[in-house]
């Protein structure tokens, strides 16, 4: 079988939560490509319901912190049978010094980064190994996987943690035919990040950070999405892939 043939995601069953806007359709749109059906997931219908036209995939109302036994059947029932890969790209961003970071907006970012993504993978992994499939599920981390980065104390545990579970649950399934593994994008612009762009000062200063000397665009997350939920990356689970245009490197 040729590496084009093992890239292709024909036959494969795809759920992307935050599927909707930036960086998670960015990456439901390569899948599509690739030739996988895709369910996109937001809490908000008439972006979804969008975006998912605009791919030529199928569009799934619920929140990322809802049930996940109830997400997973819906999606399974919108694709037509069991999920092959997971795409965790919800999430959400709360920036404060960490001397007045608000108790509220920290448990509001660890549930919506950290305990719901498990919490859906954990869900799906039970139904992979109780149908004895493999499976493919992919983590969203970032920069702060590794490193700080001022004012996202929250955002910065969330996505550390992430790189915990990554490790753990690859280690867990890894023999029973599940791969776990991750993406660390650097910067890139969504709604996420527009207080940055926003900020000139600050705008200037992490394009100095940046050896490729601009700011990512979603649709370069494609490749690496697309790599690790198909046969290519058959031998690869664990890891944490960085997209950065160099900036952990420099």
């Amino acid at each position: 079988m040729s590496v084009v043939d093992l890239l292709s995601l024909s036959g494969k069953r795809v759920l992307v939560t935050g599927g909707s806007r930036g960086l998670g359709l960015g990456m439901a749109r390569g899948m599509r490509e690739a030739g996988a059906a895709v369910a996109i997931m937001s809490r908000t219908a008439e972006q979804v319901h969008t975006a998912a036209s605009e791919i030529s995939a199928l569009p799934l109302v619920a929140d990322a912190n809802g049930d996940p036994a109830q997400i997973l059947t819906e999606a399974e029932e919108l694709l037509g049978g069991g999920i092959d890969c997971v795409v965790h790209a919800a999430g959400i961003q709360h920036r404060a010094a960490a001397e007045e970071f608000p108790a509220e907006e920290w448990d509001n970012v660890l549930r919506t980064n950290l305990t719901a993504p498990f919490r859906l993978s954990q869900e799906l992994g039970r139904r992979q190994l109780q149908a004895g499939c493999s499976g493919s599920h992919i983590f969203i981390g970032s920069l702060t996987s590794t490193l700080s980065i001022r004012g996202i104390t929250a955002y910065t545990a969330s996505k550390s943690a992430i790189y915990g579970v990554i490790r753990s649950l690859s280690t867990e399934w890894a023999g029973r035919g599940i791969r776990v593994n991750g993406i660390a994008p650097g910067y890139f612009r969504t709604n996420l990040t527009e207080s940055v762009f926003s900020d000139p000062e600050t705008y200037a200063n992490m394009l100095r950070r940046i050896p490729m000397e601009r700011f990512g665009d979603p649709k370069e997350l494609a490749g690496p999405a697309v790599f690790l939920a198909s046969d290519a990356a058959s031998y690869i689970t664990g890891q944490l892939i960085t997209v950065d245009g160099g900036w952990t490197a420099a």
